[in-house]
């Protein structure tokens, strides 16, 4: 979604920020800034500095260096007006009376502002009706809650809507609903900033990405500058999968044209799904995979060639090392 936002004014204004815990740095100077109007993403490994960072952005922390303007105000000092045009979704529940029902908690929030959405259409939008709306908050599932605090991230009609982990917990059909309402508030003009472990999602919506890692930005930019940064590679999928002397005689017929295949490996993912990393995607080299396969009777059912996806970005950024530990929501 490349492009989308445009030459925006900054709804989120980010300079040199810095935080330490107990001398221990977790931010280390970090600068960006959030388009009006568009879907913008923090990701990063468990302690890269993510939840601090939307902290700072929402007022409840200071920097210890550095500024935070969101729209147009210091986070920090900013007064009732300006915090009812700032939507925040937060991990937990807090401050929710786990007796009330969804439909009781949606609607006592909605009467904390002035022109507030109409609280059954909201939650028709997040897909909590019926029994559900009727259903006591300490009764729910914890996609359900997060549901719950997706509705009231959105019941003030917010120019600006921070969500932390919005998807989190949520089945198939929640997460979808929830994309869909990312998408419907872009269209309607309103800033999002949200953090998720699920990069699935945030590369189909968000109109740019910051990648955190050890209190720095790692990359910044679009789905698909930061995919098409990523090392080229050839990834294919069979009808059945090859034997592991299949595989090495493949990555030598690879390597018999001589215009820059000679380093070829051939990585199996599972199944019949198999890479060829770290190699340019030339029209000789898939034109000999092809091939290979013809004469042998293999059918190939997918073929690809590019940077890969997010996620492949995200771990050559990060390490493979984080996938273990992106399982653990814990921050």
């Amino acid at each position: 979604m490349s492009g989308t936002a445009g030459a925006r004014a900054a709804a989120i204004e980010v300079t040199n920020l810095a935080k330490d815990y107990d001398g221990r740095p977790v931010l280390r100077g970090i600068s960006f800034e959030v388009r009006a109007g568009e879907v913008f993403s923090l990701l990063g490994p468990n302690g890269a500095g993510k939840t601090t960072t939307v902290e700072i952005v929402e007022g409840y922390r200071r920097p210890d260096r550095g500024t935070v303007r969101v729209l147009g105000t210091d986070p920090a000092r900013a007064g009732r007006d300006h915090r009812a045009r700032v939507g925040l979704m937060l991990q937990g529940g807090g401050g929710i009376d786990p007796r009330m029902t969804v439909r009781e908690v949606v609607g006592l929030h909605a009467r904390f502002h002035a022109d507030p959405r109409d609280p059954d259409e909201l939650l028709r939008l997040v897909g909590l009706v019926g029994t559900s709306a009727r259903t006591r908050y300490r009764r729910l599932s914890g996609g359900e809650k997060q549901r719950v605090g997706l509705a009231l991230a959105l019941v003030g009609r917010p120019e600006l809507a921070v969500l932390d982990e919005p998807t989190a917990g949520m089945d198939v059909e929640g997460r979808t609903a929830t994309r869909e309402l990312l998408v419907g508030l872009r269209q309607a003009g309103v800033t999002v900033v949200l953090t998720s472990h699920d990069l699935a999602d945030i590369e189909r919506i968000a109109d740019r990405i910051a990648i955190l890692d050890q209190g720095r930005i790692a990359a910044l930019g679009s789905p698909d500058e930061l995919t098409s940064a990523a090392a080229p590679l050839i990834r294919f999928r069979l009808a059945a999968p090859l034997s592991e002397s299949d595989r090495r005689a493949l990555a030598g017929a690879l390597a018999a044209g001589g215009d820059g295949g000679g380093g070829a490996t051939v990585e199996h993912e599972g199944g019949g799904r198999y890479r060829i990393p770290g190699l340019l995607p030339t029209p000789g080299l898939s034109a000999r995979l092809a091939s290979w396969c013809a004469e042998r009777g293999v059918v190939i059912v997918e073929l690809r060639t590019g940077g890969g996806t997010l996620e492949e970005r995200y771990v050559e950024l990060i390490g493979s090392a984080i996938l273990d530990d992106e399982l653990d929501p814990a921050r």
